[in-house]
């Protein structure tokens, strides 16, 4: 992805963009594999920074062997073992709790069940505006412009090929998803009576899940082990793809710019070198994340802060054709400055409870006969606005918004601040952007009228880039880098030639976009 911000607007913004993903990828990868370790911790006992260690040297270390190839594989390997592990727990925690009637019906008096919360404050956590638009946002992020996701699609075959995998990765994410809910809601149900973190049986909410398991299946052999396999392998293929991603763009957009000479020997050698180093330095960032609280929260907060600007600043060379180079820089450095200021404020400062409105935890099943008895613990400042604390009104307003919305106002900020730059010091005029460069998005729209659809087009003749697409053509009339040669039945073949300008897309693109063209729609 980072070839496409050097074509559109400058080197420098490429290593701007470069140096956030890195930044963003290092922190998330560190929540990523202090989560496993918790689980290890609370299961066997295991010395909890040691399992940090071992972690990031497995990771590291079929990483740097085997390539990308071996982060295919083993994520689908891992894939299985965690469905299993979910279905394990699922089956046993149903039973348990007296059936599936009985679970929903305690999550339904818990308030459990209450999704369609439309409350529109973005002081509160989770609703259904700040899941949906917020998560919009972070997703798109993730699946649009994330170095990770990118690799993986390119390293396929074909277009298709590509779209299928994104499609089955869709379903995947859909089943794990609703495994993880319905685990959530079996593990409450148990649990209605005698909250384990309330009465201080555990030291982390993250350690809830583990110790249910250890409830369920300890007198099972080899289940709890199942359960600590389910929840290593998604650390392992979330950081193993994360240590091959910042080994590649950090050799393309780095080493390859400063070394152009290098041999085959020595670029493997240089990628496996880079592969340790980000492996130490993501097992190092694993105990700062043992800081940053709940880990769902912190893994989407980091999504929010960093990717928000970076979808932005795709969205500004993607759709606006008027962003010029010091517009992407300025509306990137805004973006970023922006949800980072909302972010670490709201580590430093976090939001009181009568903004995120926890929901009720009993211990009344955890009393012993003599104790004494509150049955139910709601937050003292939720239920008297007297005993909050003395706090400025930006740590009470911009710093307790939700964590969802990092990702929208970091989008937000970077296509405002990127627009106005432009035109403040004077924006790329239409004419000289090459049409390949952009998407007309105004064509979904539009689709009625074709005149409609030049009219938003703005200038930008999109119908260069589709003669580019066209079988029936055998050159190109825009003079642009690409020339078709017919090969029969096999198919359309690309041969590249430079551009009257110069200027070669396959020379400035990254070197594993290998799609070759279908020779079928999908």
């Amino acid at each position: 992805m980072a070839p496409y911000l050097e074509m559109r607007f400058c080197k420098g913004v490429r290593m701007a963009a470069t140096v956030i993903y890195i930044l963003q990828t290092i922190l998330y990868t560190g929540v990523v594999v202090y989560a496993p370790a918790l689980a290890l911790n609370q299961v066997t006992g295991f010395n909890l920074w040691g399992s940090i260690f071992a972690t990031g040297v497995v990771c590291t270390f079929y990483c740097t062997l085997g390539g990308l190839k071996a982060v295919v594989w083993t994520d689908a390997f891992q894939m299985v073992v965690m469905v299993v592990g979910f279905m394990t727990v699922l089956v046993q925690g149903t039973r348990k709790t007296g059936g599936a009637a009985s679970v929903w019906e305690v999550a339904k008096n818990g308030n459990r069940l209450d999704i369609f919360d439309f409350d529109p404050d973005p002081l509160r956590r989770h609703t259904f505006w700040t899941i949906s638009i917020g998560g919009t946002f972070t997703w798109l992020g993730i699946y649009g412009v994330n170095q990770s996701t990118i690799q993986r699609c390119i390293s396929c075959k074909t277009e298709t090929h590509a779209k299928l995998a994104l499609y089955f990765n869709l379903l995947g994410l859909l089943v794990i998803l609703v495994c993880a809910v319905f685990s959530g809601l079996i593990m409450y149900a148990f649990y209605a009576n005698c909250d384990p973190w309330t009465a201080q049986s555990v030291t982390a909410p993250d350690q809830l899940m583990p110790y249910f398991v250890m409830e369920i299946l300890g007198d099972y052999p080899g289940l709890p082990g199942l359960f600590v396999a389910c929840a290593f392998s998604g650390t392992l293929s979330t950081v193993a793809a994360s240590i091959n991603a910042l080994a590649t763009v950090t050799y393309e957009d780095f080493v390859k710019q400063c070394c152009t000479n290098l041999s085959n020997k020595a670029s493997g050698w240089i990628s496996k070198g880079l592969c340790i180093v980000f492996g130490v330095a993501c097992t190092t960032m694993a105990v700062a994340a043992s800081y940053m609280g709940g880990i769902v929260q912190a893994a989407l907060s980091i999504h929010g802060m960093c990717g928000g600007p970076m979808l932005g600043l795709f969205s500004l060379g993607i759709i606006f054709p008027w962003t010029n180079s010091m517009g992407a820089a300025g509306g990137l450095t805004v973006g970023v400055a922006l949800s980072f200021w909302a972010g670490v404020g709201a580590f430093v400062y976090p939001a009181l409870d009568i903004n995120t409105r926890p929901l009720s935890l009993s211990i009344e099943g955890c009393l012993q006969p003599n104790s004494s008895d509150p049955t139910t613990t709601v937050p003292s400042s939720y239920l008297d606005p007297t005993t909050l604390p003395s706090r400025s009104p930006l740590a009470d307003h911009w710093y307790s918004m939700s964590y969802l919305y990092y990702s929208a106002v970091g989008f937000l900020a970077t296509v405002t601040a990127g627009l106005l730059i432009s035109f403040i010091t004077g924006h790329t005029r239409s004419q000289d952007v090459k049409p390949w460069l952009l998407r007309p998005v105004c064509n979904l729209f539009c689709f009625w009228s074709k005149k409609y659809k030049k009219m938003c087009w703005c200038g930008v003749n999109h119908e260069l880039k589709q003669d580019t697409e066209c079988p029936d053509t055998d050159t190109v009339k825009d003079g642009g880098p690409f020339v078709k040669e017919d090969i029969g039945r096999k198919g359309m073949r690309r041969k590249v030639q430079p551009a009257e300008n110069g200027y070669n897309l396959r020379e400035k693109g990254h070197d594993n976009a290998g799609f070759t063209e279908d020779t079928k729609p999908f």
